[in-house]
């Protein structure tokens, strides 16, 4: 009897505790990432290390555009020294798209970086990818790759188009 009684409360209670959506449309689902995504570049902006820990997976990598690789702990320790003091860490308006398959979106943006890391001032602007996978609690960011810095002329909120092979 106590067996069918905590099976009965496993199958009530589990379904009300599933913090995401897993029903979700995938217009809800790319609405929900997109929103998770400004969140965390305004995160980053703010050094708001514990934030930053929300979102990112335990297992979470950025690859950057030279090849450097960097972990969540990477990333929080440096959000935590306050190493890069962020004028501009925003996505350019209207350049996010949100693309989701089952249970894994890729978010794709113009990012616009104004900052000082070391005593030296930075102002580019680069194209990223960030791949969040939907978990037991939620959406996470599990994946980033920047591109390099954009030269000043190429920086629109368009991305570049593909170039039309010869013929």
């Amino acid at each position: 009897m106590r067996t069918l009684i905590k099976l009965i409360l496993i199958t009530v209670a589990f379904p009300l505790a599933a913090p995401s959506k897993l029903n979700a449309s995938p217009e809800e689902d790319a609405k929900a990432v997109a929103a998770l995504d400004t969140k965390y570049q305004a995160a980053v902006k703010a050094n708001d290390a514990a934030t930053m820990n929300q979102v990112l997976a335990d297992d979470f990598v950025l690859v950057t555009g030279r090849g450097k690789v960097f972990s969540k702990a990477d990333l929080l320790d440096s959000a935590r020294k306050k190493e890069i003091t962020y004028e501009r860490q925003d996505e350019e308006p209207g350049s996010q798209k949100v693309r989701v398959w089952g249970d894994t979106a890729v978010v794709t943006a113009l990012l616009w970086i104004k900052s000082v890391q070391g005593g030296k001032p930075a102002d580019y602007k680069l194209w990223f990818s960030d791949t969040y996978v939907r978990t037991p609690t939620g959406w996470r960011y599990v994946f980033g790759q920047a591109s390099l810095p954009l030269p000043k002329a190429e920086s629109s909120a368009k991305p570049p188009a593909r170039e039309r092979p010869s013929e």
